[in-house]
């Protein structure tokens, strides 16, 4: 029996409150957790988990062991990380996770051409995960060695970089374009359909060294990915706000037309974070420096 396999599977469980999804963490079947359980309890001649249909509840000796479990593992995961500042070597796994949106633009390629020339490093990317929202450090607790976030974050423990400055515009197809009367103000676009992400209803415009508001009018499509938008936009179903980057190669080629270029939409950071201690690492400092400079240069 692999101990530290088990004791880590555990307290997954514990973290993830399912049996299925400490199953999709570890990417190991739901059997194969549960019979983890079944073993160390076997072993510790203790029952350590009461289980209903919608929640799972630590015994005593469950809690005791769960401390002990996670008290472990987390000097494991010190001794590793010190030992891989001595070395220098970049390898090892690295986990990064991303709010959905962020992952529609390019940045699935970056880190693909990260992993092919980072051959020791095993990376894995999890997009839209819980614990996202903003302002959260959840994923610190749920053992993601990297975060990308879009807002500053409320926590001075966590080191945070800003790698990218990303810029948005409204913009839509030339066959939606003909033969309609081009907005010249955002007030406009009353008399447009509009194609709107569904977790960002309200546009902003820079007008006169202000911010205007103004939630999408005449909404005919909504998603909540930028893929889905772009995609909508080609088709000509309206006019869409969104990352420059994920239209750069579309507005170069024609197929997508800016429009209210006299109204810009305001640039949002992009940052990463990192739990202290960790951003040492010679496999996160390589990775945040990769990705700083993949969006540092124009879209591809």
């Amino acid at each position: 029996m692999d101990r530290l396999m088990i004791m880590k599977t555990f307290t997954v469980i514990i973290e993830t409150g399912k049996f299925s999804a400490a199953a999709r963490k570890l990417g190991i079947s739901r059997a194969l957790v549960s019979h983890h359980v079944s073993m160390l309890e076997k072993q510790l001649g203790a029952r350590l988990l009461n289980r209903t249909t919608r929640s799972i509840v630590l015994t005593e000796a469950g809690t005791q062991y769960y401390e002990f479990s996670k008290r472990i593992l987390a000097e494991i995961d010190a001794e590793d990380a010190s030992l891989a500042s001595v070395t220098g070597k970049a390898e090892g796994a690295l986990a990064v996770v991303s709010p959905k949106w962020i992952g529609g633009l390019d940045l699935g390629d970056a880190i693909a051409a990260f992993a092919a020339r980072n051959p020791r490093i095993r990376v894995r990317l999890d997009l839209g995960v819980a614990g996202m929202s903003v302002g959260s450090h959840r994923f610190v607790d749920e053992g993601y060695d990297v975060a990308f976030h879009t807002k500053p974050m409320r926590n001075s423990g966590l080191v945070i970089k800003r790698i990218a400055t990303l810029q948005f515009v409204l913009c839509a197809s030339p066959a939606y374009l003909k033969g309609r009367r081009l907005p010249q103000r955002p007030e406009d676009l009353s008399n447009h359909s509009c194609l709107v992400h569904a977790d960002d209803p309200v546009w902003r415009f820079r007008a006169d060294g202000e911010l205007r508001r103004l939630k999408a009018p005449n909404v005919v499509f909504s998603s909540n990915t930028y893929l889905v938008l772009r995609k909508a936009a080609l088709e000509g179903m309206g006019i869409v706000a969104i990352p420059f980057r994920s239209v750069h190669a579309d507005v170069q080629a024609g197929a997508l037309k800016t429009v209210l270029a006299d109204y810009p939409l305001p640039d949002r950071p992009l940052y990463v974070a990192a739990p202290p201690g960790r951003h040492r690492l010679p496999k996160v400092r390589c990775f945040i420096d990769f990705i700083s400079d993949w969006f540092g240069a124009p879209p591809a």
